[in-house]
């Protein structure tokens, strides 16, 4: 490994001196200590970062897209330059395969840069004018313009289940920095090297770009510890989360309770409901099973999007239960994230199957390890189902429910459910046009709606929306993957009867950017 970790913060462009330990990384699967030990940042060193970070907003905010799509490009090749030290450390503070952290890896360096060139553009910022009239009767107009501006400094945490796109330059940071937002991060415990890795690749980026000092910080100390404190630091102005719902409805309560409260990005629980009609069933049960399957058990179970409950009709389908019974008892136990993730998912699915009315369909015939989880798929009428809110909980790992009624029993059920990050419709385009019910319910308790297809798979485009009602995210009018993410740290601001000098590059009136505008 090329890039030396040192456990400490990063305090703008200085290493934190704190001396109290926080922990260390350990290995998933065989409870092996990673060296080095890490030190929380000090409460002078929070202090420190925040300041750095306010005196930076002016002059980031200010920079030109140009030089803010410079930065953001800078950094896509600071962290392709470590990708082998990323990987080596990351197979051991997470368990990930080596395939799937390159695959990370490029989504990140290519959100990056589509942030870049989304900003370079500059169409973004919604410039609408409307001129003046001042012989408008019975009162003249006056000239009005406004555009989207950025918030101010922004907090990030990172999370567990992705160390790369969710985290220290993940999508929350790309998008701040992108809308012209200072970042400090709070590094996950689970890939504290991982993080101080990649931390140190934006630093290099920020100072090869010639950013301000405080355009970016990276802390250790835990989100309770240090991650509330910088929550409930005035600096802060708007707050990126992905995890869990406890975590993420702490921070709201934490955002909201400041003298002044500001808005918590959170993504945070979803089962993603996917609804199966009869038409989906005659293509083929073995078929669609073995593609559940593979949706279902993808990275042990562990991403936001996985399919943790399937509406069956009642009477059909036993054909799909059947090899789907099946692929769970073959299938093989894999090792989870962290001890955690794994105690939650064996406490999860033991929660589940104590309900009156569950059944267990199959479970995986090879006992879990260590840190590890193994397939199952528990059924339950959908009386039942409706009787115990429990039953919508996510089983965050390779579980998931099914639930059997009549069509009109499950369309009245998907309009009672939490809200989702996705929900899922297999069937035919007749029984789509003939059950636009059941379509409508679906779009209104998520924030991605897919036919015939599995949730698993976030594309990162400009048309993507992972975002929903709560409890998956705290604002389901927000997106955290996509070109709409930089939306969350921005917001409007008008300029009345400004001289033309004297207004944003983007509302001049010889459209110097030449960017869309609405006039």
């Amino acid at each position: 490994m090329i890039t030396p970790l040192l456990g400490s913060s990063f305090i703008g462009y200085s290493r934190s001196t704190g001396t109290e330990p926080c922990g260390t990384a350990v290995q998933p699967g065989t409870g092996s200590v990673l060296e080095p030990v890490y030190h929380s940042a000090t409460p002078d060193e929070v202090e420190r970062a925040m300041a750095l970070a306010a005196a930076a907003f002016p002059i980031f905010s200010n920079r030109s897209a140009a030089d803010r799509a410079g930065f953001l490009r800078a950094i896509a090749l600071e962290i392709e330059g470590v990708i082998d030290d990323v990987v080596e450390r990351g197979m051991l503070e997470t368990a990930l395969a080596e395939p799937r952290l390159r695959g990370e890896m490029g989504r990140t360096t290519g959100q990056l840069r589509m942030f870049a060139n989304l900003i370079e553009e500059g169409s973004w910022v919604d410039a609408r004018i409307d001129r003046a009239d001042p012989d408008r009767k019975p009162i003249p107009k006056v000239d009005l313009r406004s555009m989207l501006r950025p918030l101010g400094p922004v907090a990030v945490f990172c999370a567990s289940n992705f160390p790369l796109a969710f985290s220290v330059a993940g999508g929350d940071s790309a998008s701040a920095l992108a809308a012209g937002c200072p970042v400090v991060v709070i590094a996950h415990a689970s890939h504290p090297g991982v993080a101080e890795i990649i931390a140190s690749a934006v630093i290099r980026a920020a100072k090869l770009t010639d950013m301000p000092e405080g355009v970016f910080s990276v802390l250790y100390g835990g989100g309770r510890k240090v991650g509330q404190a910088v929550v409930k630091h005035p600096v802060i102005q708007a707050v990126g989360f992905t995890g869990s719902r406890s975590g993420g409805t702490a921070l709201m309560a934490t955002a909201a309770s400041r003298p002044q409260p500001i808005p918590v990005y959170a993504e945070m629980s979803s089962v993603n409901p996917i609804v199966v009609l009869p038409g989906a069933l005659d293509r083929g049960e073995d078929e669609f099973a073995t593609a559940f399957f593979g949706s279902l058990t993808l990275g042990v179970g562990q991403f936001c999007t996985n399919p943790g409950l399937v509406f069956l009709p009642a009477g059909k389908g036993d054909g799909f239960l059947a090899k789907l019974k099946s692929l769970v008892e073959a299938g093989a136990p894999g090792t989870m994230l962290n001890a955690a993730i794994a105690k939650s998912f064996v406490d999860s699915t033991a929660a589940i199957a104590s309900v009156p009315g569950v059944k267990t369909l199959a479970r995986c015939s090879t006992e879990a390890g260590q840190d590890q989880a193994a397939p199952a798929v528990f059924v339950v009428s959908i009386e039942d189902f409706l009787k115990n809110p429990l039953l919508q909980h996510e089983m965050f790992g390779p579980a998931t429910l099914v639930v059997r009624g009549t069509l009109e029993e499950i369309e009245s059920a998907v309009l009672g459910l939490e809200g989702q990050l996705t929900a899922s419709l297999h069937a035919t385009e007749a029984e789509l046009a003939a059950h636009s019910g059941l379509v409508f319910a679906l779009q209104n308790r998520a924030g991605r709606v897919i036919f015939n297809g599995f949730p698993t798979g976030v594309e990162v485009c400009n048309s993507m929306v992972h975002g929903g009602p709560f409890p998956a995210t705290s604002d389901g009018r927000s997106s955290s993957v996509g070109t709409m993410s930089i939306f969350r740290f921005c917001r409007p601001v008008s300029w009345q009867s400004f001289p033309d000098a004297a207004l944003p590059a983007e509302l001049q009136e010889a459209n110097p950017l030449d960017i869309r505008r609405m006039e």
